[in-house]
C-alpha cells in the first residue's frame, strides 16, 4: 500500500531519478591537521560526524550516494559496518579537495544527470537545505545551484554533470572548483536558506566542540 502518494505519483518520481539521475558526492578524504584527528570518525550525537553527513543524503531521494575517503580510510570505511553505502579511495588526497571531487567524479556512472556535493564535516546541515537545492535545479534551468544564508555561499552545491563534467575534469585544479562554481553567473541560481549551518565545516577542536553544543541545545527544543 501507498502510503501518502498515489501509485503515478510514485512512478513519476522514479522515472525522474532514472532519466535525469541526481548523485550525493560526499568529499571526505582530508587529513584534518587542525583538528588533530580523524574528525570524520567523531562522535555527533548517536553517530559520528560522517555518518551524519552521509545519513542525511541517503534520505534525500537521491539515485545513489558515493563518499571519497582518504586518510585513514580504512577505519572510517569500517566505521559504517554493513551498510550498504558506496565508496571509493582518493589515493592522491594529500593534494587538496579538488582531488577528491575529480576521484569521485571518476566513480560516477556516465548517466549522472548532475551532483551534489556535501562536505564531511558539515553534520548540521539538516535535510530540507539538501532538499531545497535538489528541488530548485528541478524546478529551474540553471546548471548550478547554490544555497545562500544571508547573501553568503555554502554547502551542499550542485552542478549539472550534463554541462559542466569535462569542464571539470579539464581544470588545473590551482583554484579548486572555483573557475565553474564563479564562472557562469547566468547559469547559477542561488537558494536562500532559513540555516547558518550551510557556513560552518569542523576545523578545530573548537568548531567541533561548539557544533556539538549547538546540536545539543537543538535536540532539547
Amino acid at each position: 500500500m501507498l502510503s501518502g502518494l498515489s501509485s503515478c505519483r510514485v512512478v513519476g518520481i522514479l522515472l525522474g531519478i532514472m532519466n535525469n539521475p541526481i548523485y550525493g558526492l560526499v568529499l571526505a578524504a582530508g587529513m584534518a591537521r587542525r583538528m588533530g584527528s580523524t574528525k570524520q570518525l567523531l562522535p555527533f550525537g548517536n553517530w559520528t560526524v560522517l555518518q551524519t553527513v552521509v545519513g542525511t543524503l541517503l534520505r534525500a531521494d537521491l539515485a545513489g550516494v558515493l563518499v571519497v575517503l582518504g586518510h585513514d580510510a580504512e577505519a572510517v570505511r569500517e566505521s559504517f559496518g554493513e551498510q550498504d553505502i558506496t565508496f571509493c579511495v582518493n589515493e592522491a588526497y594529500r593534494e587538496g579537495m579538488f582531488s577528491s571531487v575529480l576521484c569521485g567524479l571518476a566513480h560516477l556512472p556516465q548517466n549522472a544527470d548532475a551532483v551534489l556535493l556535501a562536505l564531511g564535516d558539515q553534520p548540521q546541515i539538516d535535510l530540507p537545505v539538501a532538499q531545497a537545492v535538489i528541488a530548485a535545479y528541478q524546478k529551474s534551468d540553471k546548471g548550478i545551484v547554490i544555497p545562500t544564508w544571508d547573501g553568503q555561499r555554502g554547502h551542499p552545491v550542485l552542478v549539472s554533470l550534463a554541462r559542466y563534467r569535462a569542464e571539470i575534469f579539464a581544470l588545473s585544479g590551482e583554484q579548486g572548483l572555483k573557475p565553474v562554481m564563479r564562472g557562469y553567473p547566468e547559469d547559477t541560481l542561488e537558494v536562500p536558506v532559513d540555516d547558518e549551518g550551510i557556513l560552518r565545516d569542523l576545523d578545530t577542536p573548537e568548531d567541533y566542540r561548539a557544533e556539538v553544543e549547538r546540536q545539543k541545545a537543538k535536540v532539547k527544543r
